[in-house]
C-alpha cells in the first residue's frame, strides 16, 4: 500500500501556487499550453522546490534559499525602459544586433527586428506564438530538461520572449544580442526559442541589466542548431541582487553541426546557469566554457548534461572559478554515452581558485559511457594562488594586491581565450577586472 505524504510547502511555494491560481488565466497561451502549465504547477504541488534532496541540486538548495516568491513582474513602461538601456552597455562599443525582452516581455519597438529580416533573421513574439496552433510545442522539452524542477516553474509562469528562426545558409555580419531588462521589481519567467537554419552561423550574446527586487529570474534557452549550422553564445549572470538569478539552455544538435557556448557568472547571491545538450546527428561538436567569480555569502552553480546519443561527436567542457569570502562554488558535469554512440570523444575538467579559507567548492564531474569504443575522460582540481608565483612578481616590484589581480585574471583568462570570440573577449576580461576590483 503506497501512502503520499503531504509537503509542508515553504512561504516560497505557497507564494508560488497561488501567484499561479491568481495569474494563470493572464498567462498567454492555448488551451494546449495551458495543460502544460496545470502539468508544470502539479510537478510543483507534489515535489516542491528543487533542494538538496535532489541530487542534481545537492550543493544548491533552492527551497532553502527561497524564502519567499515575489508576483511577477508589470509590463514595463516605455520611458523607464528607454532610459535603463541608454545607461546600458554590457559590451561597450561592440557593434551588433539588439532583441530587447522588458519584464518578461518582447518588445519589437526597439529591437532590430527590420535589419535582422534583411540578414535573414526572423523575431517574433514567444507570448503571441503560444495562442497558436504550434504553441505548445515551444514549451515542450527534451528528456534531458523536461523532468528539472527550474524548467517547471519556467513552463507554469512564463510571460513570452523571443522566437528566433535563422534562415539555412544566412551568416550574420556582426552577433545578436538579446538583452533582458528590468524596470521594475517582480519576478520574471521568459522562454526564448533559438532555431539556426542548415548551413546557418549566429552569435548570440545574452545579457541582462535592471533589478527584479525581491523577485527570482528564472529564463530557458532552447536552441535548435540545424544540420551544418554553428551557434556561438555568450551568456552573462551578473550584477549585484540578492535574489535568484535561474538560467536554462537546451540545445539540440544536428548533423555536422557546431554548438560553443560560455556562461559568465559574477556577483549574484544565488546564480545557477545549467546546460542541457543533446546530439541528435553525427559528426557533431559541442565546446562549453563557464567563468565564475563569487564573494560574500554568493553561490554560483554550473552544471552540465551533455547527451552522446549519437556516433562520432566531440564535446570539450572547460570551466574556472575563483570564489572568495565565504562564497560557495558548485560544477556538476556529466557525459552520457549510450551503447551505440561510438567513436565519441569527450572531455571534461573544471579548476578552482580559492582565495580565502572559507569559501568552499563543490566539483562533480561524471562520466556515463555505455559504448565501448569512446575516447572519455575528466579532472577537477581546487586550490590557492600558487606564492611562487606571487614572489615572483612582488620580487619584480608589482604590488601585492596588483600581482594577485595579475595571476587571477590568468587563470580565468584561459577559458576566454580558449572560448575563442574574439570581439568579446576584452569585454569580458573588464567584467573580471571590475570584478576583482570590489574583491
Amino acid at each position: 500500500m503506497n501512502v503520499s505524504v503531504p509537503i509542508n510547502y515553504t512561504q516560497a511555494e505557497s507564494d508560488l501556487i497561488d501567484r499561479f491560481e491568481q495569474r494563470k488565466a493572464d498567462l498567454p497561451g492555448s488551451v494546449a499550453v495551458a495543460a502544460l502549465r496545470e502539468a508544470a504547477i502539479r510537478q510543483l504541488r507534489e515535489k516542491g522546490l528543487p533542494h538538496r534532496r535532489v541530487e542534481e541540486y545537492k550543493y544548491s538548495d533552492l527551497r532553502a534559499f527561497l524564502k519567499s516568491a515575489a508576483p511577477l513582474a508589470e509590463k514595463a513602461k516605455l520611458e523607464d525602459l528607454e532610459s535603463i538601456l541608454s545607461n546600458q552597455n554590457v559590451f561597450g562599443d561592440l557593434d551588433r544586433y539588439r532583441i530587447v525582452i522588458a519584464n518578461g516581455a518582447f518588445v519589437a519597438g526597439l529591437s532590430d527586428v527590420e535589419d535582422l529580416a534583411k540578414e535573414g533573421v526572423t523575431v517574433s513574439s514567444l507570448q503571441d506564438a503560444l495562442a497558436g496552433e504550434t504553441g505548445a510545442q515551444l514549451l515542450t522539452m527534451p528528456k534531458t530538461g523536461q523532468d528539472d524542477g527550474i524548467v517547471a516553474l519556467n513552463t507554469a509562469f512564463v510571460q513570452g520572449g523571443a522566437v528566433i528562426v535563422v534562415r539555412e545558409g544566412a551568416d550574420l555580419s556582426k552577433p545578436v544580442e538579446l538583452i533582458q531588462v528590468a524596470t521594475s521589481s517582480g519576478s520574471q519567467a521568459v522562454r526564448n526559442s533559438i532555431s539556426v537554419g542548415k548551413g546557418a552561423k549566429l552569435r548570440l550574446l545574452e545579457t541582462f541589466v535592471g533589478d527584479t527586487g525581491d523577485g527570482e529570474l528564472n529564463t530557458v534557452f532552447d536552441y535548435t542548431i540545424e544540420d551544418g549550422a554553428a551557434l556561438a553564445t555568450t551568456r552573462l549572470i551578473t550584477g549585484k541582487v540578492s535574489t535568484a538569478r535561474l538560467f536554462t539552455s537546451i540545445a539540440t544538435v544536428g548533423a555536422e553541426a557546431e554548438f560553443k557556448s560560455l556562461g559568465f557568472i559574477a556577483g549574484s547571491r544565488f546564480a545557477r546557469n545549467q546546460q542541457f545538450v543533446n546530439f541528435t546527428g553525427e559528426n557533431s561538436e559541442a565546446k562549453i566554457y563557464g567563468v565564475t567569480m563569487a564573494g560574500g555569502e554568493d553561490l554560483a552553480d554550473q552544471t552540465l548534461i551533455v547527451d552522446h546519443a549519437v556516433p562520432h561527436c566531440n564535446s570539450r567542457e572547460f570551466f574556472k572559478t575563483v570564489l572568495d569570502g565565504r562564497s560557495k562554488g558548485v560544477y556538476q558535469g556529466r557525459i552520457n554515452v549510450a551503447p551505440h554512440a561510438q567513436k565519441t570523444d569527450g572531455e571534461m575538467m573544471t579548476q578552482a581558485l580559492l582565495l580565502s579559507e572559507e569559501a568552499e567548492m563543490a566539483n562533480k564531474p561524471e562520466l556515463e559511457i555505455f559504448a565501448d569504443d569512446v575516447i572519455c575522460a575528466h579532472g577537477a582540481t581546487s586550490g590557492q594562488i600558487d606564492e611562487d608565483l606571487l614572489f615572483y612578481l612582488r620580487a619584480r616590484g608589482i604590488p601585492e594586491d596588483e600581482a594577485r589581480t595579475l595571476l587571477v585574471l590568468a587563470f580565468l583568462s584561459e577559458a576566454i581565450e580558449e572560448y575563442d570570440e574574439e570581439d568579446v573577449t576584452e569585454g569580458l576580461e573588464e567584467r573580471v577586472r571590475d570584478w576583482l576590483a570590489g574583491h
